[in-house]
């Protein structure tokens, strides 16, 4: 079958499967949970646009990640409703994949790459006739709590993927896994070459994150139960492996099967090859920086005022974005924002290392920024906790309660592919508060960027690669990271508001024709070296040609 409805660029004929557990292609698609879906889907909007031979291999999420809305009281919840796509075609293919000694059908879906720009996807679902109810629910959930459902889903995107494509009558040259997730897909291979070595040369991979979460860990026994290593005895897998003890890390497992590896950003080459320095066997780490397809991100408005000199209109324009943006905030939230007024959004998932509540640390302090009445500001929050993670979703429902008292500040649920665009768009500032290390690229900025928001960030992920304060973007001062967390967290509070209150706001404010040269040197930087064009070409070069 012919997978792609348009004509391959002879630069990029190397066929490459690239499989990742999530793809944020579309608001009507919600295959993704955050920062990973939405790199894959700019991968593959990227893919297209360059006419690349690649094909995405994902799993069809019956219910999503979730939905968010609002319990009566306004905090956070959950729902899990089922999703129905008319747009997906039925590929007509089934594969089977034995999970814990049981055989379970997979069946695979196709999004063309004319529905919506994109190289095409092929999303894999247990959740059919042929397989009985715990089956079925292999594919219900993304990220489901439960460690043996997600090896199970593991076992699907990386062993069905690859009978899937075998069943297309796909030749592939190469297979990138998007984190360690797709990992069996290595076993299927060796099942076929039994041969590491051969193996290694089809098999490339990208790691995306220093954080225990990204790095999964097993009992070597429960995945050989589970069926993970496609039916070999452990002492094959301990040897083709080099694994010793009862631990598999999936990131081990992936840099040892791979002929070479790649972290998201500079900084994050730098802290992954420290990481994994004595992981013996393990494929060179390189680094090629994350980026976002400017076709999708960007405002056309934003761009044409850009070309054309025209300040007026590029401030005219962002005032139209912000107030798009303060609709959504008032029919959330009943508060109506003002476009002439400095506005800071914070949005992206909400993670601990992350510190979504880093503006509020000095409480006092962030009380009177709020209450002032020259040069007032406005704050926006928005993201997503991890459903089970009660301490993130304490964290997001603390910021709901504190903002019932401030007509200026707003958290907003729903936060998905669309709402992310209109933040990003009607933002002034995009503030990024990671601890410094723990963020291996973090593309909001980029995409926030190339709308004319100001990216406020830590020194990490992609952020030194782009970033002159005060120029193109504002950067919170490094600090001695060997002190404890809290006292961390003190400084760089203290540093960003002095920032915040002593360059940003007067700025902005005061002299409005700097604030915009900002911009535009924001969005005129931010393209070609964040674009994902930019990175697709170099998956192939430093990559899967490689």
């Amino acid at each position: 079958m012919i997978l792609h409805d348009y004509e391959i660029d002879p630069k990029y004929s190397t066929s490459v499967a690239y499989f990742s557990m999530e793809f944020a292609i579309h608001q009507a698609l919600k295959t993704y949970s955050g920062g990973l879906g939405f790199l894959s889907g700019s991968h593959m909007r990227s893919a297209y646009d360059l006419r690349q031979n690649v094909v995405g291999i994902g799993i069809l999420w019956s219910f999503g990640y979730y939905d968010q809305s609002r319990h009566e009281d306004r905090s956070l919840e959950m729902e899990f409703i089922r999703k129905h796509y008319y747009f997906l075609e039925d590929l007509g293919v089934q594969a089977v994949v034995n999970i814990h000694s049981k055989d379970v059908s997979i069946k695979a879906f196709y999004l063309p790459p004319n529905v919506f720009s994109s190289a095409p996807i092929i999303l894999l679902s247990t959740d059919i006739p042929e397989n009985d109810f715990l089956a079925r629910t292999i594919t219900h959930k993304l990220y489901d709590a439960n460690e043996e459902t997600r090896i199970s889903q593991e076992v699907v995107l990386g062993i069905g993927g690859v009978k899937v494509l075998e069943a297309l009558r796909q030749k592939i040259d190469i297979y990138h896994m998007n984190e360690g997730h797709a990992l069996p897909l290595v076993y299927e291979l060796y099942a076929k070459y039994r041969d590491m070595n051969e193996v290694k040369k089809r098999v490339v991979f990208t790691t995306h994150t220093p954080e225990d979460a990204g790095n999964e860990q097993h009992n070597i026994e429960l995945l050989h139960k589970f069926g993970f290593f496609n039916g070999l005895d452990l002492g094959t897998v301990r040897n083709i492996m080099n694994m010793t003890d009862n631990n598999f890390n999936l990131t081990v497992g992936a840099l040892r099967s791979s002929k070479i590896t790649n972290a998201v950003s500079k900084i994050h080459g730098e802290v992954a090859n420290r990481m994994w320095q004595n992981c013996e066997g393990r494929s060179e780490i390189i680094y090629i920086t994350n980026a976002q397809n400017r076709r999708f991100w960007s405002d056309n408005g934003m761009l044409a005022a850009l070309d054309e000199h025209e300040d007026y209109a590029l401030i005219g324009r962002k005032k139209h974005l912000k107030r798009n943006l303060f609709n959504v905030v008032a029919d959330q939230t009943g508060k109506m924002f003002d476009p002439d007024i400095l506005t800071i959004v914070w949005a992206r998932r909400f993670a601990e290392y992350k510190r979504p509540g880093l503006l509020k640390h000095d409480f006092a302090r962030f009380k009177s920024l709020l209450e002032r009445t020259d040069k007032p500001i406005q704050v926006i929050w928005a993201g997503k906790p991890y459903p089970f993670d009660t301490n993130a979703i304490n964290a997001f429902n603390e910021l709901i309660y504190i903002s019932h008292g401030f007509k200026n500040m707003a958290v907003l649920v729903g936060y998905e592919l669309e709402l992310s665009r209109i933040l990003k768009k009607g933002s002034d500032v995009w503030l990024n508060t990671p601890r410094v290390s723990r963020e291996a690229s973090g593309t909001s900025g980029m995409t926030a960027s190339m709308n004319g928001s100001i990216h406020f960030s830590t020194n990490d992920g992609w952020h030194p690669e782009f970033a002159k304060h005060g120029f193109n973007a504002f950067t919170i001062p490094p600090i001695d990271h060997s002190t404890p967390i809290e006292v961390q967290d003190r400084e760089d509070n203290k540093n960003m508001m002095d920032i915040l209150e002593n360059e940003i706001i007067p700025m902005y404010y005061d002299r409005p024709e700097q604030w915009c040269q900002m911009m535009k040197s924001a969005m005129s930087d931010v393209i070609p070296a964040f674009d994902s064009g930019r990175m697709v070409h170099e998956y192939y070069v430093k990559m899967y040609n490689y």
